[in-house]
């Protein structure tokens, strides 16, 4: 991949966002660590998007990032297409029950909308560091709550343009659903309903984050939580009892605070942090009996040594 570069306009005449060759991806990820992409877009609205999926190759690969906040991007970078939305996709409106929102909207700002709109059912937001499109894609959930409970319906982009698809089409399960083929989220519509108290809804959002700065590593380069919790389990304990807590690999690091938070503490490579992600499946395996499944997406490919 060449390094990071705007096409000349010619190169994509209906295209009127932004795209780039080479991008470094790294900045966009709370891990601050990986290659670039080999072509990154960023379009101007939905019909720009549209029309970029209809012009895609059809061999090419896509990948969409939001937040990046639950994201390991591998050092040798992302092949094909990577979009990720911008502003025209980060608007939320206030409905009399529900809050309509772009994908690129962060979850907390939503749960914010909501409050200060007298709606309550959406507090879980505050406590999850992504965005709406991918709460939507990745089902995400926080605190008892997870966005099937609230998901009205999600608008999709794809190569034949914008669909709306109620929830049950998306198949929600835990920390994953069934989009379409190659599309994208765009918006997505979350339920609520007027708060008898909006004090309560205050005071709730204000234990999320309390709790939240209290047991996680909020303000290091870590990734949210890194394995899903197996059936009636905890990742979290599994991770303790195999000896795991504090164990360090080259700049990568299982958090003192919250064992299923990767860390990286300076400088630290994304095989690092796989490849301990992997010692903690490994030695969690060997003393319970149970394989982690990753909750971190991993996206590329290493790097060539």
């Amino acid at each position: 991949m060449s390094a990071a570069q705007t096409l000349p306009p010619d190169a994509a005449p209906a295209f009127r966002g932004r795209m780039q060759h080479g991008a470094p991806l790294a900045p966009f990820t709370w891990f601050r660590t990986g290659g670039p992409a080999e072509r990154l877009a960023r379009p101007a609205d939905a019909g720009d998007l549209v029309a970029l999926l209809a012009a895609r190759p059809a061999n090419e690969p896509l990948t969409v990032i939001g937040a990046a906040s639950n994201l390991i991007v591998r050092d040798g970078g992302v092949p094909g297409l990577v979009v990720r939305l911008g502003g025209a996709f980060g608007g939320v409106s206030v409905e009399e029950d529900g809050v309509v929102a772009g994908a690129a909207a962060l979850d907390a700002a939503v749960s914010e909308h909501a409050a200060a709109a007298g709606l309550a059912g959406l507090e879980f937001l505050c406590g999850i560091p992504g965005s709406v499109g991918g709460a939507v894609a990745m089902n995400a959930g926080a605190y008892g709550v997870e966005t099937a409970d609230v998901l009205d319906w999600a608008e999709v982009a794809t190569a034949r343009g914008v669909e709306r698809l109620p929830a049950a089409a998306l198949r929600l399960a835990y920390r994953r659903a069934e989009l379409p083929e190659g599309a994208v989220v765009v918006r997505a519509r979350l339920k609520a309903r007027r708060a008898a108290d909006r004090a309560a809804v205050a005071a709730r959002m204000a234990a999320i984050r309390a709790a939240r700065e209290e047991t996680q590593p909020v303000r290091a380069r870590t990734g949210g939580s890194t394995f899903k919790n197996p059936p009636g389990r905890k990742a979290w304990e599994l991770i303790d009892a195999a000896g795991c807590r504090g164990l360090r690999l080259g700049a990568a690091q299982v958090s003192e605070k919250h064992c299923n938070f990767l860390l990286n503490t300076g400088g630290g490579a994304a095989a690092e942090l796989e490849a301990l992600g992997e010692e903690v499946r490994a030695r969690v395996l060997a003393h319970s009996g149970v394989s982690l499944e990753w909750e971190i997406k991993r996206i590329g490919v290493e790097a060539v040594r």
